[in-house]
Order: structure tokens, then C-alpha cells, then sequence
């Protein structure tokens, strides 16, 4: 079986999932293993990931985890400061299963099913990428669906033994292609993935 992939979407919005991962596969970060390995080439490659994107697509608990954070970050004026101020700018569109009041600006609850929304944000022409940062349930369902573009993982050089893991069980592997590769001082290693399309067919043709 191979990745799923939505029929008809070609030429639409991109959907690019970027993700902090351990080795062992857990991506429900914690500090204590993921910072130290934060640098600026990571920096620079996280803003790389959010200038392909016009609309952030997040689950609830990102949602409240960035807007406790960056809005103050904005205010202060620090050297994070022109990120915080594009966190802002950029339209967040929240999956959350209760009623949302937003006071960061540019903020949306989905009206109605992630997936739908998901579609209708890649097929409208107004939207040049759309971007899952963290997001784990969002991005489980969106790589069921098919509806991934690329999926962009940060695999940290240490494993993390507890938390969530990114790649639930299920019936159907998910087969990916590598795109790219990158490799920082500290260890961590930056992989873009594709859908691979049908493998079981390009192995039988090799």
C-alpha cells in the first residue's frame, strides 16, 4: 500500500507539516530535548518552512501554546521580535472541537470538518501554501487523508522515551519519498518527505 494521495489536487496550495521529532519517533516536544539542539541553522530553516506559507493551519493546543507566547514576544521588541510580528500577521486557521475566543489577530476556528476546511484552503486561489507547524491529531488526519504535500521532520539526536509519536498504528504504511536532506553541527538532521506514490508498482517495473 502506498501514501494516499488526494485526487485533483494538482496545482493547488501546498499543505507542508514541519515537525520538531526524536529518534524514536515521539514529536510531542519537551523542552528538555528539543532546545539544546535549537540553533541558527535551525532558525533558519524554520523560517524557511514559514515563508512558504500565507495561512498557519493548527490544532487548538499549538494555537494556545503560540499565542502565550508570541504576541508578548511581538510587544517586547526583542531580537525575535520580526518573527513574533509574522506569527501575527500570517491567518491562523484553528481545529478545535469547542468555541474559541482569539485575541491574537488573524485568528479562525474551522466551521465545520478539518478535512473539508483543509481542501477548500488548498483550492482556493488566494492561498499560496498553507503550513501545519507541531499539530500532531491535525497532521495524523491530514497524512490519512492524503491531503500532505510535504512533510517536513527535524530528527533529533536523542531519544525521547515518552510522548506522543507522530506515526499512529494503523492498517495502511505511509511510504514517503525523501526530497531532501540536511545535516546541522548539533546532530539534527532536517528531512523533507513527498507522498512516493505507488511503490509496490515501481518495484514490480525495476
Amino acid at each position: 500500500m502506498s501514501f494516499p494521495a488526494a485526487p485533483g489536487l494538482e496545482g493547488m496550495a501546498k499543505i507542508i507539516s514541519t515537525l520538531f521529532i526524536a529518534a524514536d519517533g515521539v514529536a510531542e516536544i519537551d523542552p528538555d530535548w528539543h532546545f539544546p539542539y535549537f540553533d541558527e541553522n535551525m532558525g533558519r530553516a524554520v523560517a524557511e518552512d514559514y515563508d512558504t506559507a500565507d495561512v498557519l493551519l493548527i490544532g487548538r493546543e499549538t494555537y494556545d501554546s503560540f499565542a502565550g507566547a508570541w504576541p508578548e514576544r511581538e510587544a517586547a521588541g526583542g531580537e525575535d521580535a520580526p518573527f513574533a510580528k509574522q506569527l501575527g500577521d500570517i491567518r491562523k486557521v484553528v481545529a478545535s472541537r469547542r468555541p474559541q475566543r482569539f485575541t491574537w489577530r488573524h485568528s479562525e476556528v474551522i466551521d465545520g470538518d478539518l478535512l473539508d476546511a483543509a481542501t477548500t484552503l488548498k483550492s482556493d486561489p488566494a492561498v499560496n501554501g498553507i503550513l501545519v507547524p507541531g499539530s500532531i491529531s491535525v497532521v495524523q488526519q491530514l497524512l490519512a487523508a492524503g491531503l500532505v504535500d510535504e512533510l517536513r521532520l527535524y530528527v533529533h539526536p536523542v531519544a525521547a522515551r515518552k510522548g506522543r509519536r507522530l506515526f499512529d498504528e494503523g492498517d495502511t504504511p505511509y511510504h514517503l519519498k525523501v526530497t531532501t536532506t540536511e545535516l546541522f553541527p548539533t546532530g539534527v538532521i532536517r528531512v523533507i518527505y513527498t507522498p512516493a506514490g505507488d511503490i509496490e508498482g515501481k518495484v514490480a517495473t525495476e
